[in-house]
């Protein structure tokens, strides 16, 4: 096979890294990833995002940049080929991909068209409902909010929606059935004269957490493993934390209630691998798996009852919000060793190892590095240490997200979000703080400005319980670990672009 590739990029949003049966979790039903993993891919055990919410990873893992690079912190500072800044969709279209776009953005700036990232930006229609045979049915998101409760209550914050019903169709048919639909309608009539790059940002398990049968009993709620848990009065956490944990009003949940919220979020994982699996069918049926390239991974986690929590923060880095899947099988004519690799990756990495496979030299400077090595199983080790960060500078007024404040209180009440949104919204107290995560197979450290840091000893102390930074029996794994955080900014502190200017 000597043409481009196609790619597949399925990419769902807020799924942990742990919920996966092959990474060893025996809740996790994913029969289709399992098997996948075991015969014809590899699953990078120890990814991490570079930041752990939706916009600033996807405009991470597009460029192959850290976010600091362009200060790209926020849900509201996107990518901008105007201010030069690249995006993996463009790159690939303008190097004769067609580029299928289905599923939420969180990249491109709304207020540009979307053309010229994708050939097809797909949206379904009345005409596609009438040939599926479905009713199109409200996200997890809208409509009825009912199932909230009293907002006094201790569900109102939980995101726990609970079984969808479907009445007699086999599916609830919402925007992320839909995009996997049209998907699949697209591999059947794709003529392919041309590489296709099939992008599928999927919402699912991004709470509220919610799923239709089977999959909402799937999981046996007794082998769910052991939930983290917080410190008491949270010493040595940062203060976002227990400011959430204050307002979303959950310390009185039982064990059960977090079961049944932790089970349906593991559920969602498994309607995922079941779509997943369809679209590795279909590829099989017209004849374009071998000559693919196929890509799942994640922007972030989920806390999902860790320290007591649900959702997720933009300044905290707990393996549950920071570890993300993320799996990979070359076209035909790349060896692969299927399995499970546990060399420390950065979704950095995705971009490079796209441009590497498409044979593309894009145009400038990035972080990523290529994953055949690992995938051919021609080396096991890949980086020493991984990163991410987020938060805020006090004052950085742009940083705030005040765009979201509506969604703090609205004329239905507080927002979903309010309990974390709210703590961003203002320098009253250090919530929002600025930090960054250095990460090795054994230790974490994380420092913050205006606060404590943090340092983990993950050996002994897996689940992040208890913050060792003030221990002395750690200061030369600190003053290491501070180290390589500062080489990773010298590294990575800037992009001076390829094209010179005339003097």
């Amino acid at each position: 096979m000597t043409k481009k590739p196609h790619l597949i990029i399925f990419n769902p949003d807020q799924w942990r890294s742990d919920v996966m049966g092959c990474h060893g979790n025996p809740a996790a039903v994913t029969p289709n990833l399992d098997s996948f993993v075991q015969e014809e891919g590899v699953s990078f055990s120890q990814t991490f995002c570079q930041n752990t919410v939706c916009t600033p990873s996807r405009c991470s893992f597009m460029t192959g940049w850290y976010p600091h690079v362009r200060g790209h912190r926020t849900m509201h500072h996107m990518l901008h080929p105007e201010h030069d800044e690249p995006n993996l969709l463009k790159i690939l279209k303008d190097n004769g991909y067609f580029v299928w776009w289905g599923g939420k953005n969180d990249l491109t700036p709304g207020q540009d068209p979307i053309h010229q990232y994708c050939n097809e930006r797909f949206h379904p229609c009345d005409q596609d409902y009438a040939r599926w045979g479905l009713t199109p049915r409200e996200g997890t998101h809208g409509g009825d909010l009912s199932w909230r409760g009293d907002p006094a209550g201790d569900n109102f914050f939980s995101f726990l929606k609970g079984k969808l019903e479907k009445g007699n169709e086999n599916i609830y048919c919402d925007g992320d059935w839909a995009i996997v639909l049209g998907a699949i309608d697209k591999l059947r009539s794709y003529d392919q004269n041309e590489p296709i790059c099939l992008y599928l940002p999927l919402s699912y398990p991004h709470p509220p957490y919610c799923v239709e049968e089977p999959w909402y009993s799937v999981i046996e709620r007794e082998k769910l493993p052991k939930r983290a848990q917080h410190p008491e009065n949270w010493e040595g956490k940062p203060s976002i934390l227990k400011g959430i944990w204050d307002n979303q009003n959950l310390e009185g949940w039982s064990e059960d209630r977090w079961k049944e919220l932790r089970a349906t979020y593991y559920g969602m994982c498994s309607r995922l691998d079941h779509q997943f699996g369809m679209l590795i069918e279909v590829l099989r049926e017209v004849g374009m798996y071998e000559e693919s390239a196929v890509f799942l991974f994640s922007d972030h986690g989920d806390f999902t009852g860790d320290y007591d929590l649900v959702e997720k923060t933009q300044n905290t880095f707990e393996d549950c919000l920071s570890r993300v899947p993320f799996m990979i099988k070359p076209p035909a004519n790349i060896p692969v060793r299927p399995g499970i690799r546990d060399a420390l990756v950065e979704l950095v990495d995705f971009s490079a190892t796209v441009y590497k496979l498409a044979g593309i030299n894009p145009g400038y400077d990035h972080f990523g590095r290529n994953l055949i090595p690992l995938i051919a199983g021609e080396t096991f080790e890949h980086r020493d240490a991984v990163f991410c960060e987020g938060g805020r500078r006090i004052g950085e007024t742009q940083a705030m997200e005040l765009q979201s404040s509506s969604s703090v209180v609205s004329k239905e009440g507080p927002g979903l979000y309010s309990p974390r949104i709210r703590l961003q919204i203002s320098d009253d107290g250090v919530h929002h703080t600025k930090a960054a995560m250095c990460r090795t197979k054994t230790h974490k450290f994380i420092q913050r400005l205006y606060e404590q840091d943090e340092l983990y000893d993950l050996v002994k102390d897996p689940l992040e319980e208890r913050n060792i930074i003030n221990d002395p029996a750690y200061a030369d794994i600190l003053n290491a670990l501070r180290e390589r955080m500062l080489k990773w900014y010298m590294e990575t502190c800037d992009v001076v672009p390829q094209l010179e200017d005339k003097r």
